[in-house]
C-alpha cells in the first residue's frame, strides 16, 4: 500500500509550489499588513487575524524569487505556531490552488548532484496529472519544506532586527 502526503498547491510568480498540510492553520483573503520600521526585507509586516499579531513573510523574497505586483487573488497561508517556533506567522502567496492528496510514488527526490541554496529547502517534486484532458501532461510541483526555510531564517536572524520573529527557544 502507497503512502499518501496531503499537501497545499499554491502559485509563486507563476510557478507552482506545494506545503504539508500539516503545518497549515488556515488560508486568509489578502489584508492590509503594517510594515514594521527596519525589519529584514522577507518581513512584509504584522496583521491583527483575529485579535492575535501574525507576522507576515513575503515567500519570494524568502526563496529569492522575482517579487511580482501585488495580485487580487493573493493569499495569505497561516502557519501553525509549532512549524515557527510558537510564533503566529503567515506567508504570502500569489494564490492557492487546492488541497491534494498525493502518492508517495508521485514525489521525486531532487537528488544530491543538484545542490543550490534553495535545494536544501525542498523536499521533492510532485508528479501531478494535469487536468488537460487531450495532454495528460504531467505538471511538476516544488514540494517545500517551510520548517526548514523558517529553522534557516532563525539562525540568519539572531541578533539582527527579526530576533524577536523567529527567535529559537533556549
Amino acid at each position: 500500500m502507497t503512502a499518501i502526503i496531503e499537501v497545499v498547491e499554491f502559485e509563486l510568480g507563476g510557478e507552482r509550489y506545494a506545503l504539508d498540510i500539516k503545518l497549515v492553520r488556515e488560508i486568509v483573503e489578502m489584508i492590509p499588513i503594517t510594515p514594521i520600521p527596519r525589519a529584514p526585507p522577507f518581513i512584509s509586516g504584522v496583521i491583527n487575524l483575529r485579535g492575535e499579531i501574525t507576522n507576515i513573510m513575503n515567500l519570494n523574497t524568502l526563496l529569492g524569487l522575482p517579487d511580482k505586483e501585488i495580485r487580487d487573488n493573493q493569499k495569505i497561508i497561516v502557519l501553525v505556531p509549532e512549524a515557527a517556533k510558537g510564533n503566529n506567522v503567515g506567508i504570502i502567496v500569489d494564490d492557492v490552488s487546492s488541497v491534494r492528496q498525493v502518492p508517495e510514488t508521485d514525489i521525486e527526490n531532487i537528488g544530491a548532484g543538484i545542490s543550490s541554496e534553495f535545494s536544501q529547502f525542498v523536499k521533492g517534486i510532485i508528479k501531478m496529472s494535469g487536468d488537460d484532458a487531450e495532454n495528460k501532461r504531467k505538471d511538476l510541483v516544488i514540494w517545500l519544506d517551510v520548517e526548514k526555510v523558517l529553522v534557516d531564517l532563525a539562525g540568519r536572524s539572531k541578533g539582527g532586527p527579526a530576533n524577536g520573529l523567529m527567535h529559537e527557544a533556549e
